[in-house]
């Protein structure tokens, strides 16, 4: 345990010179660059290479014809937008596992330099998306961080619009980001580079969010009901996150589970917690939620359907689409993905159902990587009118074709707003001489001071920023997909 824990820390001090190299003379942060919402208008780059973003050139959509040839566009059949990975958090709860984000896998990305600012940047997606106008807004999980009620009352407050709170416990910031702390792995934007002095006071402010215009259509992730996405509630969790002391530094001999396991976490969490505390204000509205409350609440708020505990449902947007949204969390715990069979025979007849209307499948996690996805992609391959299956969970930007007897269709991707590019997603569906295309692009949030600022970094985070690629190719962001039928 501790050769890890030192070559860990010797990796992450690595890490943490590359960054310190790209801000040399950098003191201060310069004012972050802003651009138009669509990428179809302009982008934003980093030309010099110095992890400083400025405003770059538009990117066209690029005609990806794996499936079918370059055809005559024709009328739009339907616009819709996809925000995913919102993570929206409760930066101050003493919960969190920060201290184990150093030591690998399963124990990653709870700690992202811009985490005080997630609410902020829904807000900021939410406006650029009301500025596309689509007739339908996919939101496709991880929308809170870790199951906590005051994490989904802050997003739930972005997406319907007005003032919201991000506050938790006393007034003002009390978390790790403080400049009174000693850890050397925590990013503190009041003394360190890129200096943001006040950024965090700031941060704990109530704000306006417009809220979305369209209706919007939740998708379930594992972090919206599993601790850190990974663990079922417990009370021992509960009771860490709504108590007064949060773990600031670990004893050394501590084991650690190879996963969230709730049994071996309880264990851990049963008598004081495993090394030095400090006292942190309580909050009651931190506890955890259920898979039945998430779901309920999620319905209650939305535009989704269905009925049970399962946020299984379709919908038509338009007299030609039908949108069929998959269930694929684990109730016990993990972040794979999994599809029942009793779901496999339910999107059979929802397919059935969409009679000549074009489908689209939405779920959390790809249904490529998840448990049981082989059955359910096995029913889209074998209909004409599947145009794509459409995911989040990944954090990345991609685009990749599945071909099938059938004609195929797409396999889209697209990045969180918690880690680096935060970009949402347009999907246009076009008629064409040929058949029908997916026309689709990325959008920036919507420029201010606190978002623009949670970008650039979110660009330097050595877990989710530029290092990871998330972005993805020029064809995987801004593409007309074909398909002939």
């Amino acid at each position: 345990m501790r050769r890890r824990l030192v070559l860990t820390v010797v990796a992450a001090v690595a890490v943490a010179l590359v960054v310190l190299l790209a801000l040399t003379g950098r003191e201060d942060a310069r004012p972050p660059a802003t651009a138009s919402a669509s990428t179809l208008n302009g982008t934003l780059a980093d030309p010099e290479g110095d992890g400083v973003l400025a405003e770059g050139p538009a990117e066209a959509l690029r005609d990806r014809t794996e499936l079918a040839p370059r055809a005559r566009r024709g009328r739009p059949l339907a616009l819709l937008a996809q925000i995913t990975d919102a993570h929206v958090r409760d930066e101050e709860s003493p919960a969190r596992a920060l201290l184990l984000d150093r030591l690998g896998p399963p124990f990653t990305s709870t700690f992202r330099l811009q985490e005080a600012l997630s609410g902020q940047v829904l807000a900021a997606a939410v406006a650029a998306v009301n500025r596309l106008g689509p007739q339908a807004v996919l939101v496709t999980g991880d929308l809170i961080d870790s199951a906590q009620a005051n994490e989904l009352d802050q997003a739930l407050g972005v997406l319907e619009g007005g003032r919201v709170d991000p506050d938790s416990g006393a007034r003002g910031y009390d978390g790790p980001q403080a400049a009174s702390s000693p850890d050397p792995f925590i990013y503190r934007p009041d003394v360190d580079a890129p200096r943001h002095p006040g950024l965090l006071g700031r941060a704990q402010r109530r704000f306006s969010s417009p809220g979305l215009d369209a209706p919007w259509y939740p998708a379930l992730g594992n972090h919206d009901f599993l601790v850190q996405g990974e663990a079922p509630p417990s009370p021992a969790l509960g009771r860490l996150a709504i108590g007064g002391q949060s773990l600031v530094e670990a004893d050394d001999d501590l084991q650690l589970p190879e996963s969230f396991d709730p049994l071996v976490v309880d264990r851990l969490l049963a008598g004081a917690l495993p090394g030095r505390t400090a006292a942190v204000p309580p909050d009651q509205k931190r506890g955890h939620l259920t898979a039945r409350e998430v779901v309920a609440r999620l319905r209650e708020a939305s535009a989704g359907g269905g009925s049970g505990s399962r946020l299984d449902y379709s919908y038509d947007v338009g007299p030609q689409l039908r949108v069929v949204t998959l269930d694929a969390v684990r109730r016990e715990g993990g972040s794979d993905g999994r599809v029942l069979p009793e779901q496999v025979d339910w999107l059979r007849g929802e397919i059935a159902r969409a009679g000549e209307r074009w489908v689209v499948v939405v779920t959390h996690q790809p249904l490529a990587s998840s448990e049981g996805g082989d059955a359910a992609l096995a029913l889209l391959d074998a209909s004409p009118r599947v145009v794509a299956a459409v995911a989040g969970h990944t954090h990345e930007s991609s685009i990749e074709p599945r071909r099938t007897a059938a004609g195929g269709y797409w396999l889209i991707g697209t990045p969180s707003l918690a880690d680096y590019p935060q970009q949402a997603r347009a999907l246009r569906l076009v008629e064409t001489a040929g058949g029908v295309a997916i026309e689709t692009w990325m959008l920036d949030t919507s420029p201010g001071d606190l978002p623009d600022t949670a970008r650039e970094l979110a660009f330097l985070d050595a877990q989710g920023g530029r290092p990871q690629g998330a972005a993805g190719d020029p064809a995987d962001r801004n593409a007309r997909l074909y398909l002939e039928r």
